[in-house]
């Protein structure tokens, strides 16, 4: 999941070659990405529903700055999550028995965006722009795309989204406006996807905050590989629904 400032695209521009693609063009191979900046692979093409399917599939994703040519991005190594290692801290368990908060499914995916693209931590500028807010909420009219909200009192205080394609889930953003709401979120994802069948979450960038709820670097050859099996499982689309025994 990536961060909510802008991406230097600028210095992109100016510093390397990449190949620009036109609309019905095929992605490059993933082994041409650059080093530095680390996974950048292409520019151009669309954010369609298909052409975004298709990145996706081959562990490719968008983020470029609003205004600026679409870059798409392979990284290596990738940062990922196994359901099976989610990292729950002593504080954040608490939090959960506390059931101070509720939480729903798919039921603000646009708030959720918007959310996600809001300013914070003193950073300006976004790269969740309008085109990706109208791009994503076409997928997730598809059933593709999937918000997991946490709500106190009636208002969405915090939650994440992303695509699910078989039984690979690609974490996008989340965003918090009290203590814990998106990790809050995050818990409950993980646990509905492992008993689903899911076999990773794609979490894109390292962080510290990803770090400590057990994602880790793998190589891209090996992210690849996993993904290559995972999407080709039969997939749940539509609006999801959580277990209940998950949810209360």
């Amino acid at each position: 999941m990536r961060a909510r400032g802008t991406r230097n695209a600028s210095r992109v521009r100016i510093n390397c070659v990449i190949p620009w693609l036109n609309p019905q063009d095929p992605f490059p191979p993933l082994a041409s990405a650059l080093r530095e900046p680390n996974g950048l692979l292409a520019a151009g093409a669309d954010l369609s529903p298909q052409r975004l399917i298709a990145a996706y599939r081959s562990g490719i994703f968008p983020w470029f700055n609003p205004g600026e040519p679409i870059l798409w991005w392979s990284p290596d190594p990738r940062m990922g999550l196994f359901p099976a290692e989610l990292k729950v801290s002593r504080s954040l368990r608490k939090t959960l028995r506390r059931h101070a908060y509720e939480i729903r499914v798919d039921s603000a995916f646009r708030e959720v965006m918007q959310g996600c693209a809001a300013p914070r931590d003193g950073r300006k500028g976004t790269w969740i722009s309008p085109q990706m807010i109208a791009a994503y909420g076409e997928l997730h009219r598809q059933g593709y795309a999937h918000s997991v909200e946490t709500w106190m009192e009636g208002k969405l205080v915090g939650g994440l989204y992303g695509i699910a394609l078989g039984r690979m889930f690609y974490g996008e953003s989340m965003f918090s406006r009290e203590s814990d709401a998106s990790k809050v979120a995050f818990v409950h994802l993980v646990r509905q996807l492992e008993r689903w069948g899911f076999g990773m979450i794609d979490c894109q960038m390292k962080t510290p905050h990803l770090a400590s709820l057990g994602a880790r670097e793998i190589p891209r050859t090996e992210f690849s590989a996993r993904l290559a099996e995972l999407v080709n499982f039969p997939g749940i689309t539509g609006p999801w629904q959580f277990d209940h025994d998950l949810v209360e």
